[in-house]
């Protein structure tokens, strides 16, 4: 009788099966087991101390019927429009002038200085523009007097908390796709603008219909993880504002942490964290629909 292929082939492979045992087994552990339990807690009622009880929709209804829920959506969606259009156009801009420089050794230097604030703690930056936001002795408020504006209170105004964020997160947010958009213009054949120039086509028309079309992969990259990387702004939230004042900065993340482990409604919470990637899975969608295109150069 012979061996069915499958374990010929699992028998072949075992040393491959046997290195990939153990990754498998930590991603299953943090990453498959926490997001099955977040689908069933959407569905109970727990709280610390008791067990799980089966609640069906309710959860969900909770969660929709909250103001506060729809609020903190409305403020997620806003600080998305407000921040990734102008972090992509910004890194853009900043990636087309690097890449323009002739000397490889200033690329890198300027490179690595937009990717420090990458690599920085979130919590060390939340810290650092706290300082610059402070109305009483901050740098912004300081170089306004010069010219006789301010004090402002920035994040403690409910009408200038949100926006204060967005500017922190456009100012600060251009290393990793400074990096990927330099990258894809040096994988663009130099042939395209010896032929652009040939016919008489200026510098910005060669940036506008040579460049950009041939980045739409990457763009579609850099849109589809901002958006997302957006719609989970917390740590900002947490270390600066607290979600105030009056609500003014809560978003969806920071408002699933506060039911979580404030409120210990780890039920809703679940809800609310299982809408908020369902959401993320069809802006996604419909993101990779209108940018995706079959580039070959």
């Amino acid at each position: 009788m012979s061996t069915p292929r499958f374990f010929q082939t699992l028998y072949r492979e075992r040393w491959a099966y046997l290195f990939l045992a153990l990754p498998l087994t930590v991603f299953a552990i943090f990453r498959v087991v926490p997001v099955l339990a977040t689908l069933f807690l959407g569905f109970s009622d727990y709280f610390p101390g008791g067990s799980p009880m089966w609640a069906g929709l309710s959860n969900y209804r909770y969660a929709l019927s909250d103001d506060l829920f729809w609020k903190a959506v409305g403020q997620t969606v806003l600080f998305t429009l407000g921040v990734v259009p102008a972090s992509i156009l910004i890194s853009l801009l900043l990636a087309h002038l690097i890449f323009g420089l002739k000397s490889a050794h200033a690329q890198t230097i300027f490179k690595s200085a937009f990717y420090i604030p990458v690599v920085t703690s979130g919590a060390i930056l939340s810290l650092v523009w706290l300082w610059l936001y402070n109305p009483a002795r901050g740098l912004f408020n300081y170089i306004l007097s010069f010219v006789g504006l301010g004090p402002y209170l920035w994040t403690s105004d409910p009408e200038m908390a949100l926006p204060s964020l967005m500017f922190m997160a456009v100012a600060g947010g251009h290393g990793a796709a400074i990096v990927l958009l330099t990258a894809a213009m040096g994988s663009i054949p130099a042939t395209y603008y010896e032929a652009a120039r040939m016919d008489g086509a200026a510098p910005w028309r060669q940036f506008w219909s040579i460049t950009v079309p041939l980045l739409r992969p990457t763009l579609l990259y850099l849109v589809v993880t901002s958006t997302i990387a957006s719609f989970q702004v917390f740590t900002q939230v947490l270390m600066m504002t607290g979600g105030g004042p009056n609500y003014a900065t809560t978003t969806l993340v920071y408002l699933i942490y506060t039911d979580a482990f404030e409120y210990f409604d780890f039920g809703k919470a679940a809800a609310e964290a299982t809408l908020l990637s369902l959401g993320l899975a069809v802006v996604a969608v419909v993101q990779y629909r209108w940018l995706s295109s079959d580039v070959e150069y």
